[in-house]
């Protein structure tokens, strides 16, 4: 291993990197480490020993601004992302000591070619030519050990850190509003960028939208001063570089989330690594910024037209996240339920609109709201509009199945009295005999909205009503 550091200019040597001839040597040295590292628990020992990762923070230094070294660049972020990955140690050794925060976003910088317009607003070519493949596997990687930089950055302490963070989600802002080589290797930049954002406070993704310019909204014809700032006015419009505005807010890099999110449904396969942490990020963002929710709410859940269908049935995303809520996967239909339920600012009267509360009912069991009511979030008071189409169907909409239905014949409007009494009585037997058989339990709503075994649900009103009751 010391042999490879010192050809691969890892050592405590000042030697910067001009003579291009030893370049492939560099990186077949850093090659090798990766694999050595990777394979042997004692070459893992012996990087701590040695202090490998402040040795290619050193060579990440000499060569963060020089284009033409990227495949030196790249495997050396590589073997960073491995040793953060395989010691936890050597990441808070990079986040404090050796400041891979700034470091490795700085490389990002690099990689992506930024031009900032303000502090946290960067210029996006969207004629420009895509990403090189150098570029796009040297920023994959950088993403990476970002990742493992900051996996435990959930609060922010300092203004410091609020301030990288912020510009570390400006730079993967620009992340999603380019494109590499490939349609893959976009993917694959987009889904590291994803969960990457996944690591940053919530409180800082507020970068990730910013506010039309004067010279953006020229292009329309249109001023700032003229922006509708009616509340029935707040609606999607596109510019003509295809920016995706709402309410006089860039929702380009959220649009591109939302693509991305409705890309990785229909997939169809490995849900939980590739879309749960897509919908984890728009949920947190749509809980915490009011313009983001909006926007997604808008284009998600727009104001219900047809309700002939069931909300599980159709090709829209609506549609999509909605069959989700029935997942197999317990974490993934949690949270598809959860997203929708923000979007409708945690209110249930609002989900059940469109999903229906066979849909719904698992994750209001989960939150105690099977008796209605809303959620502990807070959110704006503005109140949902419903369309006359909507208003006209819906004394003939099916609760249950969140669709219209035409009106069923009662089957027992024909029954004698001695007819009902004797369904009903069958219809009990039936169930004790589950009951004794153990084969299923008569469950009840407690007041607070949660189930519980019948009995107790009872027991529990019968207390209710007897200290409510008025004793004079």
């Amino acid at each position: 291993m010391q042999i490879l550091l010192r050809l691969a200019k890892l050592t405590e040597s000042d030697d910067s990197l001009e003579k291009v001839s030893e370049f492939p040597v560099i990186v077949e040295s850093l090659k090798c480490l990766c694999n050595i590292v990777f394979n042997s628990q004692m070459a893992q020992q012996l990087s701590l020993e040695l202090n490998l990762a402040a040795k290619l923070c050193n060579l990440l230094r000499k060569c963060k601004d020089r284009k033409f070294i990227n495949d030196i660049k790249c495997f050396d972020l590589r073997l960073l992302f491995l040793l953060s990955l395989l010691h936890t140690d050597i990441r808070s050794q990079l986040r404090y000591e050796l400041q891979g925060l700034p470091l490795l976003t700085q490389i990002l910088e690099s990689a992506f070619s930024i031009k900032w317009t303000d502090e946290y607003e960067s210029a996006i070519d969207h004629n420009g030519p895509p990403l090189s493949p150098q570029e796009t596997d040297c920023a994959i990687e950088a993403l990476k050990a970002l990742f493992n930089v900051t996996v435990d950055s959930w609060k922010v302490h300092k203004e410091s850190d609020s301030h990288q963070f912020r510009v570390m989600a400006a730079v993967l802002r620009h992340c999603l509003l380019i494109i590499g080589p490939t349609e893959e290797k976009t993917e694959e930049l987009h889904s590291n960028a994803v969960n990457l954002l996944s690591n940053v406070p919530v409180s800082c993704l507020d970068v990730l939208i910013c506010p039309l310019t004067h010279e953006e909204t020229a292009q329309e014809g249109t001023t700032l001063d003229e922006q509708p700032s009616d509340k029935t006015a707040e609606k999607e419009t596109v510019l003509k570089n295809n920016t995706m505005v709402y309410n006089g807010m860039n929702m380009e890099a959220i649009h591109v989330l939302l693509s991305f999110m409705e890309k990785r449904i229909d997939k169809g396969s490995s849900y939980r690594e590739g879309l749960t942490p897509v919908l984890s990020l728009l949920t947190e963002c749509s809980r915490a910024h009011r313009n983001i929710r909006k926007f997604l709410k808008d284009q998600v859940l727009p104001p219900l037209r047809d309700v002939t269908n069931r909300p599980e049935v159709g090709s829209t995303v609506r549609n999509k996240l909605v069959r989700l809520m029935t997942h197999v996967d317990l974490g993934v239909k949690q949270i598809a339920a959860e997203f929708l339920f923000v979007l409708c600012k945690e209110r249930v009267d609002s989900l059940l609109k469109y999903t229906g509360y066979g849909n719904a009912a698992g994750l209001l069991a989960a939150r105690g709201l099977l008796a209605g009511g809303r959620g502990d979030n807070w959110y704006s008071e503005d109140e949902d509009t419903d369309t006359e189409e909507y208003k006209n169907a819906k004394p003939n909409i099916n609760l249950i199945t969140g669709h219209l239905e035409e009106p069923m014949p009662n089957p027992i409007d024909e029954m004698t009295e001695e007819q009902k009494e004797y369904e009903a009585m069958k219809l009990v037997n039936m169930l004790d005999k589950l009951s004794r058989e153990e084969l299923l339990k008569p469950m009840g709503l407690k007041p607070d909205g949660t189930i519980t075994p019948l009995e107790e649900a009872l027991n529990q009103y019968s207390v209710i009503e007897e200290t409510s009751s008025d004793t004079d």
